[in-house]
């Protein structure tokens, strides 16, 4: 039989430990909140997350994983994870059902433009980025231009800086780039990496600016100037965002170094695209082709000059 005494001991003792108890959880649900990560639910009602990302995919079940891992990482912002897939025969769609964040969508499309402006459509979240499936987000990129955002409210596209990184994720180098310069992508080439660079949805494609299905390779470089000469403002953040990963299978690598005629077709195929983009963004002084071509073979080489002296100024500004 207990005395009052007791009783009164082994209240006390209750309560303490249930005080416990509830520091506890309540440390652990402040704890989620402040690195929580929600992933939407495509099935449910819509809401305002942070960011859509998109992943184009066709065969590349042997990169994915890494890159829908880096995804899943990302902490302190709000997210869904689309991967437009083209038909894959390989084990893409095994590889995507163990990561529980990503949604995938699987039907012929009419090349990678395609299959991105697909998931454009989709896309719920006030930012939106393209990140090839053989591509890496870094650690914290997600929240860094979250908070870039924040304090640049004029912006409608954001990009930083990426790391190059072999077939195997070994890292090769940086690129460390510069502010906005359409001139230099025009009359030069694509100096920006798609798979580090966000669009403002509510202001870039929303408004019906998606990728020209037309180009097959140099797709960013060609929105790029289209959102350039519609108004739309381009903000730099001096940081490592993602790794750009260089390996034989991937478009802008396939071909080089080859002389068999279709290796060399399809390359020039793809140099036919920047010259599209010269031709309609850049300097055209002349009808006539040839002279035209002269004037971009001097003004490559001024913005190549450009280019390296503004690299090796902002190099020593970037992070991460």
């Amino acid at each position: 039989m207990l005395t009052s005494g007791n009783q009164e001991l082994e209240n006390k003792m209750f309560f303490t430990s249930l005080a416990k108890l509830c520091q506890i959880l309540v440390t652990d649900f402040l704890q989620s909140l402040k690195n929580y990560k929600l992933v939407y639910d495509h099935n449910s009602s819509s809401f305002l997350m942070d960011f859509t990302i998109i992943s184009p995919s066709y065969n590349y079940g042997r990169f994915i994983a890494e890159c829908l891992q880096s995804v899943a990482d990302q902490e302190c912002i709000t997210f869904e994870h689309l991967v437009m897939d083209a038909g894959s025969n390989d084990d893409t769609a095994e590889v995507v059902a163990r990561f529980p964040h990503a949604t995938f969508f699987q039907e012929p499309d009419k090349g990678m433009s395609d299959g991105i402006n697909k998931g454009f459509l989709k896309a719920q979240g006030k930012w939106v980025m393209w990140l090839n499936a053989d591509d890496r987000l870094r650690p914290g990129a997600l929240k860094a231009v979250r908070d870039w955002a924040e304090t640049h409210p004029s912006a409608d596209v954001i990009y930083g800086c990426w790391n190059f990184v072999d077939a195997d994720g070994a890292f090769i180098r940086r690129m460390s780039i510069f502010p906005f310069s359409r001139g230099m992508i025009a009359n030069h080439g694509c100096y920006i990496a798609s798979t580090s660079t966000f669009f403002r949805r509510e202001t870039t494609i929303d408004q019906g600016h998606l990728l020209n299905i037309q180009f097959r390779a140099v797709m960013d470089g060609e929105y790029f100037c289209r959102l350039s000469e519609a108004g739309k403002h381009f903000e730099y953040i001096p940081q490592v965002l993602a790794d750009f990963r260089l390996h034989d299978e991937s478009i802008s690598q396939s071909n080089l170094g080859k002389s068999d005629i279709d290796s060399v077709l399809a390359h020039q195929h793809q140099l036919a695209e920047s010259r599209a983009i010269r031709r309609v963004y850049g300097v055209k002084l002349f009808k006539d082709e040839m002279l035209n071509g002269i004037v971009e073979g001097i003004l490559y080489h001024l913005y190549r000059l450009k280019k390296g002296i503004l690299r090796s100024i902002y190099a020593r500004q970037t992070k991460g």
